[in-house]
């Protein structure tokens, strides 16, 4: 599975949730899957099981934390068709768009 979360403390009072989400980004770390952060979530790669285990397991560490409540954005993409390396899915997508850019590109010359 190649999935996409945001993660959002609510209730806490604060306006930055930097704090907690470093707290997942170590969950994350220790899940030995592939994910990357970026500035509004964090792009996650493996099977189904595991993904949404770890994003369980961040729900839980943020509790923890005194979040009272949180709301995550979820986008999950799977496919059937072929066999994704762990750690390609995303590098894949971002990899064929740009080939694609390059090419119409060198057509315009």
């Amino acid at each position: 599975s190649l999935l996409d979360f945001c993660l959002i403390p609510m209730g806490t009072g604060e306006p930055s949730v930097a704090e907690h989400i470093a707290k997942c980004q170590t969950i994350l770390e220790n899940s030995g899957l592939k994910f990357e952060m970026h500035g509004y979530g964090t792009n996650l790669e493996g099977p189904w099981s595991e993904v949404s285990k770890v994003i369980h397991e961040c729900h839980a560490a943020v509790h923890a934390q005194g979040v009272p409540r949180i709301a995550t954005d979820i986008r999950i993409g799977t496919r059937t068709d072929r066999q994704i390396a762990p750690g390609e899915g995303n590098k894949g997508k971002v990899r064929r768009v740009y080939e694609i850019l390059a090419r119409d590109k060198g057509g315009d010359q």
